[in-house]
């Protein structure tokens, strides 16, 4: 029988190709979404891509009694991958309470719920799923900006504070994973620290689709090459790099999703020598300006991008990019579809949205 896996934030633009990932898997998948930066019309991508319709509740998981509802018409889960979450840097800056109480809530709340611990959330009567095995997408923003002697990043380099509200949710997060695994003896976590998710499934079935301007740069490329958009921004050319704009891990989101399959079943096999909570860096390992990242995509699709240089954006990070060695050697997994394809099925999704 399929294993059960919980996928919160499961219509968000990384949780919908994991979804399909663990659907490719074997894996049945239990969906939750409240919507709040996506679409219920994503659902119809994942069922068009594998020929199966996941199981989905609409749900706020920063709601304890609304998310608890899952588990108790779900007791067979036995992982859950926790995507759910506000993830714009530069709009966390602004309304970080908005950041603190959606992001540290509805991980507290899922941890709770997984450990049979609804007590300890003001709720009770809600039984323990068949297994607490969480993976949880972190982010490279818990390094904050390295020194050079420590690029590319390994798991060990020295944490720094996070240069936006964003970035600190994400350091809480995994610390008070750290917390509950120590208390928690059943609880296993893996905290993936990705880099910066790019591309669609080369379908164009589903793909980025943010809410209003988008907040991160593909989008907004994809967006401008399409006329939505006046004119791209970068942000700063007077950063220390080559052409003086920032430097970034860009990791296909294809790619991003298989390592989240790889991952659970990492925690479902109990490997021997493992530890009860681990760290993983997903990246390629090359660092990408956004500069050249722009000519990268103009190269990829033939299309000529209209953008200017703009001043810098609080809260944005210089230069950094992964070591994924220890990705590659425990999980098997790699990341290293060609840049061009990459954009191109960016180009690809955008252009099926405006048909």
């Amino acid at each position: 029988m399929a294993k059960r896996v919980l996928l919160t934030g499961a219509t968000g633009y990384i949780g919908s190709h994991t979804a399909v990932e663990l659907i490719n898997a074997g894996y049945k998948v239990i969906g939750v979404d409240n919507f709040s930066n996506s679409t219920a019309k994503v659902l119809d991508g994942i069922k068009a891509i594998t020929g199966t319709a996941i199981d989905f509740m609409e749900v706020d998981c920063s709601n304890p009694a609304e998310f608890a509802k899952v588990f108790e018409k779900y007791p067979d889960i036995e992982a859950a991958i926790h995507f759910a979450a506000f993830k714009a840097v530069g709009e966390s800056t602004q309304q970080p309470l908005k950041y603190f109480n959606n992001n540290i809530r509805s991980l507290v709340n899922l941890i709770a719920l997984c450990n049979g611990r609804g007590e300890e959330i003001g709720l009770s009567g809600v039984p323990a799923p068949k297994g607490a095995n969480i993976v949880f997408s972190s982010s490279a923003t818990v390094y904050g900006q390295p020194s050079m002697e420590n690029l590319p990043i390994k798991e060990c380099a020295p944490l720094q504070p996070a240069e936006s509200p964003y970035g600190r949710t994400k350091q809480m997060a995994e610390e008070i994973l750290w917390d509950s695994v120590k208390a928690y003896k059943d609880m296993s976590v893996i905290a993936l620290r990705y880099f910066n998710p790019i591309g669609a499934h080369p379908s164009a079935k589903i793909g980025e689709l943010p809410n209003g301007v988008p907040n991160n740069l593909v989008p907004y490329v994809t967006q401008t090459a399409a006329g939505i958009r006046e004119c791209l921004t970068v942000f700063g050319n007077d950063y220390n790099t080559p052409d003086g704009s920032c430097i970034r891990d860009y990791i296909y989101v294809v790619d991003l999703a298989k390592a989240h399959v790889k991952a659970i079943d990492r925690l479902l096999a109990k490997p021997e020598g493992r530890y009860r909570m681990e760290y993983f860096n997903l990246g390629t390992g090359k660092g990408l300006s956004v500069l050249e990242l722009v000519d990268a995509f103009q190269k990829a699709t033939g299309v000529k991008l209209n953008y200017k240089i703009g001043a810098r954006r609080e809260g944005d990070i210089e230069q950094i990019w992964a070591d994924p060695s220890l990705a590659n050697e425990l999980l098997g997994w790699s990341a290293d579809t060609p840049i061009e394809e990459v954009l191109a099925s960016a180009w690809k999704w955008q252009c099926s949205l405006m048909k």
